[in-house]
């Protein structure tokens, strides 16, 4: 690709494409990157639209915050223009909500595809669905004034945006429910300490680290990468004795890819 090939921009996302590396930002620094239905089907759309040559994704949101989670409007009668408001979902049948919010998933859930490796790079607030947004990608690159809150436990909902697998994996289960019931905030030192956030760096310092971690990635070969990745996901699902049976598998994949021989 062609140095920063704009893809996609609309609804407050913006897609750009630099050789193996694909930025999706959140444009809306005005109202904190709050986000909405049409921002959700934006993100969706953004990664139907990656190249099929990117091998990185970066996350990151304009302004001061990465996004403060769900535009309050949602909640108003009137809703967003074109869209039902959160009030008039809640009237549907559960099927009906059901297959709403699975829709709004469809945002969440690209960013662990085994073929690429996202980053998040997350500054200022990071709120209910903002964290979530951040705990979708793989990685998190935070600057030092980061507050991550999950929210919708306060506001009587739960959180529903795929975070909560991510969160519990990272922090473990006891600490997961304290953030979530309490809606409290997180620093950047406990996120570090925890495991939510890989690396700390001064805010001025943010898109350079990010870059750095961007270029390393694409220095592995990419099929390691994949299988890799693939590894490390299947691990909660597996005994140990399973997974030490698919790393021979994955590593015989390799030998024969890296020896030319056909499976």
């Amino acid at each position: 690709m062609t140095s920063l090939d704009s893809v996609l921009d609309k609804d407050g996302v913006r897609l750009t494409v630099e050789d193996a590396v694909a930025t999706v930002t959140l444009t809306n620094p005005d109202k904190r990157n709050a986000q909405s239905p049409a921002l959700w089907r934006a993100l969706a759309q953004a990664g139907r639209s990656l190249p099929g040559d990117v091998r990185v994704v970066v996350l990151r949101g304009e302004g001061k915050s990465f996004s403060a989670g769900l535009d309050r409007q949602a909640f108003t009668p009137e809703g967003f223009d074109g869209e039902p408001s959160f009030l008039d979902l809640a009237r549907g049948s559960d099927a009906e909500l059901d297959a709403v919010i699975a829709e709004y998933q469809e945002a969440f859930t690209w960013w662990r595809r085994s073929d690429i490796v996202t980053i998040a790079a997350v500054q200022g607030h990071a709120i209910g669905a903002g964290f979530q947004l951040a705990l979708a990608c793989d990685l998190r690159v935070v600057a030092q004034d980061v507050q991550f809150a999950m929210r919708e436990t306060s506001l009587g909902l739960v959180p529903d945006l795929t975070g909560t697998h991510p969160l519990v994996s990272l922090v473990g289960y006891a600490r997961a429910l304290e953030i979530c019931a309490t809606g409290r905030f997180v620093h950047a030192d406990e996120a570090e300490r925890t495991g939510l956030a890989n690396l700390v760096v001064p805010g001025d310092e943010l898109d350079s680290a990010v870059g750095d971690l961007a270029a390393a990635l694409v220095a592995a070969p990419r099929d390691a990468v994949i299988e890799t990745k693939a590894l490390l996901q299947g691990v909660s699902g597996r005994s140990y004795e399973e997974q030490r049976t698919a790393e021979r598998a994955a590593q015989a994949r390799r030998l024969r890819d890296l020896a030319g021989i056909g499976d």
